[in-house]
């Protein structure tokens, strides 16, 4: 029972936590080390998002079922779901290149915090920076510029970074107004998401237990609902108020978990 209740709140914390800037992964890495919860190979930190990609898509249907009714007819629609492959892609190919490395290395309590600090400190300046909007519209970047976004998702593979935080600086970086570069970060979250959940579960699949299953059970239920939540709002939200307020949050995460492994290890 106390199992299933850790994997609750897991799951809660990935469902508001992983369409934010502040790293749902390094956010669900640090709370597990401190409650003691271990998974599998780290497999129920993946596989949990399944929850929130299951969100997000049920909030975006119909817009995505319009792109893809038109995509035989209209050459924009064509090309914006282009321009999510091409920024997918690097990603994908990293990932699967580095993926016992990532897991077996950095998936580091230490690591995240330095890196939820860091990341903090760069969300600030660049949310405070005088940037030239040129695009406002998410489904209308240039295409080297979905790719350029790609790139810099890859950082993202540093728990702590932050994929939605890593893919929006990109974007506002390159042009995007906040809006827009949020928007895309949702577009670009649910390839980059399953991929990482087919991934995982293909490595870890035979290794995994009823006991583990069920606890990704709970946790994707959970982080389905905190999702939603989240998702129905966080656009308006740093549309008129910007992501300071989460640059703060991350850094403030990451000092206490860097006091808290000082203080217990």
């Amino acid at each position: 029972m106390e199992n299933w209740i850790e994997a609750a709140v897991l799951g809660i914390v990935e469902g508001l936590t992983e369409f934010l800037p502040v790293s749902s992964t390094g956010h669900l890495l640090l709370l597990g080390h401190f409650l003691g919860f271990e998974s599998n190979g780290k497999s129920f930190e993946v596989l949990v998002q399944l929850g929130a990609i299951l969100a997000i898509t049920l909030v975006y249907f119909r817009r995505l079922l319009d792109i893809a009714l038109r995509i035989p007819t209209d050459p924009a629609a064509r090309r914006f779901v282009l321009g999510v492959l091409v920024a997918f892609l690097p990603a994908a190919l990293i990932g699967a290149v580095l993926h016992g490395f990532i897991k077996g290395v950095l998936f580091n309590p230490f690591i995240v915090c330095c890196a939820l600090i860091a990341g903090g400190l760069i969300l600030l300046v660049v949310d405070d920076l005088e940037l030239e909007e040129k695009y406002q519209d998410a489904t209308t970047f240039p295409l080297p510029m979905y790719f350029k976004i790609g790139l810099i998702q890859c950082l993202a593979m540093i728990p702590g970074v932050s994929r939605s935080g890593s893919t929006i600086v990109g974007a506002m970086l390159l042009g995007s107004s906040k809006r827009a570069a949020a928007e895309f970060s949702f577009f670009l979250a649910m390839p980059t998401m399953v991929g990482a959940f087919a991934y995982d579960l293909l490595k870890s699949y035979k290794t995994l237990s009823f006991d583990d299953m069920t606890l990704i059970v709970i946790g994707f239920v959970c982080a389905f609902f905190a999702a939603l939540v989240v998702v129905r709002s966080f656009l308006d939200f740093v549309s008129k108020r910007g992501f300071a307020v989460f640059a703060w949050w991350r850094i403030v995460v990451g000092l206490f978990g860097l006091a808290g492994l000082w203080i217990v290890g």
